[in-house]
């Protein structure tokens, strides 16, 4: 797919999207969405890439869906009976299907969130695993005042990221709160300012590409989301200690363990395009069809 509203750009086994819309805020559209669909999966089947950072250009993050007839080209507003939609993308809307997909990849993600970010420009980041914001950001989850419901999947990530109380008052209010209480209530992880966003995404991602196994974070990673669902910690023992005891008998693991001995920097080689684990996944997802 050619890009026309993101950036895909690699350097070090870092993949930066950049969200390209400057002039609109970087507001949220059908052709956005489908591009950052493909570049995400297109990611996840790179070996050569380890981390994936996301951020905007200009001034803002993304200021949530362009509700303007480009925006919309895809949306059907208006008079007449309602017809449920028989393609995908417009039965669950893009956002959804982004944050899905964030949540479903073997790589993990940072939301370098060097601005505003609102509605559907919040909830695509709520998939991600750190969230570094702009401490001059304004951020919202304005759907009830477009007389919208919340969408993205953010009836399933808000209240576990920020508890039910919390989640409850942002998309019931729709109003708007800063970087400071999204830091306080586990929101954003670092409050940063503006220019120094992007930096910071990019010292956690080498370190992350340096020093980690790509095999193992792609485990962990699912590990943690997958288990938020589990009724109790009997299931992830199941999982953790079958994949403890695989690993140990992977050249990752006996790498990880040589080098920490001889205090050097380790050289992982398995890669999760053909080395994951028998068992991976352990799930069965529901299908979006």
């Amino acid at each position: 797919m050619e890009y026309t509203q993101i950036l895909y750009q690699v350097s070090d086994r870092v993949l930066t999207i950049t969200l390209n819309r400057p002039d609109r805020l970087n507001a949220f559209t059908t052709t956005m969405g489908k591009e950052l669909v493909d570049a995400f999966n297109r990611a996840d089947a790179d070996d050569n890439i380890r981390v994936i950072i996301v951020t905007g250009a200009g001034r803002a993050f993304c200021a949530g869906a362009d509700l303007s007839p480009e925006g919309m080209n895809e949306v059907t507003v208006g008079k007449g009976p309602l017809k449920e939609p028989k393609d995908v993308v417009t039965r669950y809307g893009l956002p959804g299907l982004v944050s899905i997909t964030i949540y479903n990849l073997k790589k993990p993600v940072i939301g370098a969130i060097n601005g505003s970010a609102v509605g559907a420009g919040i909830t695509i980041t709520l998939a991600m695993d750190i969230r570094l914001i702009a401490d001059n950001a304004k951020i919202g989850f304005a759907f009830v005042r477009r007389g919208l419901a919340a969408e993205g999947a953010s009836g399933w990530f808000l209240p576990r990221i920020v508890g039910i109380s919390k989640a409850t008052e942002w998309v019931i209010t729709g109003g708007l709160f800063n970087a400071k209480e999204a830091l306080i209530h586990g929101l954003a992880n670092e409050v940063l300012p503006p220019e120094a966003v992007l930096s910071r995404a990019r010292e956690i991602a080498l370190d992350i590409a340096q020093n980690t196994s790509a095999i193992a974070i792609a485990v962990s990673r699912q590990l943690l989301w997958r288990m938020l669902s589990a009724d109790h910690p009997s299931e992830a023992v199941k999982i953790d200690g079958r994949a403890t005891f695989w690993a140990f008998q992977q050249p990752d693991a006996q790498e990880g363990i040589k080098s920490f001995l001889e205090k050097r920097p380790p050289n992982f080689t398995m890669k999760p395009s053909m080395d994951m684990p028998y068992f991976y996944p352990w799930w069965k997802d529901e299908p979006i069809e």
